[in-house]
């Protein structure tokens, strides 16, 4: 494991060394990797710095409000609304991996647009060692890794973390006293709700996946998993009180991991599911099914694209 102490007078030292006079913004997404690589590049830079949240329309329920309050002691947060210019570039993609390049150039893009407002050189990143790994092989590009544009207008890209695991992380936010809602928080894809939505991406289902995380993150919690949430997979037959309608099918994961290089899929009882069925089913008219992956990583990936 990782010696916390050593480690974060070390990333410190290289931000400095690396980022030098100049400014840079950071990546900021409100989850562990982001929030612990914003909290060593403040601590080496101070106001050089510019966080930047980028509201997706991918994001889960509450969740630019959240980061709002949570990053508020940090006077030159920006977040950016880029809703609108996401969906129109998501508009009629459906292959995964080109989901992932159009989701991973639009935030560069959104970063550059605040980099030049600012004069910032430097992008900072929350990039752990999975991510490189499985964007490096065959498994999927992450947006911040695989998803990178081959074109980008920054003097050097800062990621702190590029190194460690996820469990890892978790140790240098603890000892960075970073609030528990981040250092514990569930991971969350850096494209968001985009890669738990099999096809393309529209209003509707976004608002089905949203809902329905909640519901699974509420439900579960007890269960402590790894990563807990629902996919929108496509669309079957069903019957809502009299009429027969072709409604989603929600598919809830659940898993266990240490590293989130390899999962478990998680045993939940009869009774919770059920209850979760009935929620998500009962709170949103296009919704006909919900079913259970037990599918362990491998021969699955955690998230469906």
């Amino acid at each position: 494991m990782v010696n916390t102490d050593e480690f974060i007078d070390e990333k410190i030292a290289e931000i400095r060394e690396q980022v030098g006079d100049a400014d840079a913004v950071i990546a900021l997404s409100g989850g562990v990797d982001s929030s612990t690589a914003a909290a060593l590049a403040y601590e080496a830079v101070g106001d050089q710095l510019t966080p930047v949240y980028v509201d997706t329309g991918l994001m889960r329920k509450g969740e630019t409000n959240e980061i709002r309050e949570t990053f508020s002691y940090m006077d030159s947060l920006r977040i950016v609304d880029a809703k609108d210019r996401f969906l129109d570039a998501l508009a009629g993609v459906t292959d995964p991996e080109e989901k992932r390049h159009v989701i991973g150039e639009q935030f560069i893009r959104e970063f550059e647009t605040v980099a030049e407002e600012t004069g910032a050189e430097f992008l900072v990143q929350g990039t752990i060692y999975p991510d490189r790994i499985e964007s490096e092989g065959t498994i999927k590009s992450h947006h911040n890794v695989g998803g990178l544009p081959e074109v980008v207008d920054f003097e050097g890209i800062v990621e702190p973390m590029r190194d460690l695991y996820k469990d890892e992380v978790r140790e240098v936010a603890r000892e960075l006293d970073l609030e528990e809602i981040i250092s514990e928080r569930m991971p969350f894809p850096g494209p968001g709700l985009a890669v738990r939505i099999l096809g393309e991406i529209t209003d509707e289902k976004l608002e089905v996946a949203r809902e329905a995380t909640h519901v699974v993150e509420e439900e579960l919690a007890e269960y402590d998993p790894w990563q807990a949430f629902a996919a929108v997979l496509g669309k079957a037959t069903g019957v809502k009180g009299d009429n027969r309608v072709h409604g989603y099918v929600v598919s809830v994961r659940s898993v266990e991991s240490r590293d989130g290089m390899t999962a478990r899929a998680q045993e939940i009882d009869w009774e919770t599911l059920q209850r979760i069925q009935s929620r998500i089913t009962g709170q949103n008219d296009n919704v006909s099914r919900v079913v259970y992956d037990v599918t362990h990583k491998p021969p699955a990936t955690i998230e469906y694209e």
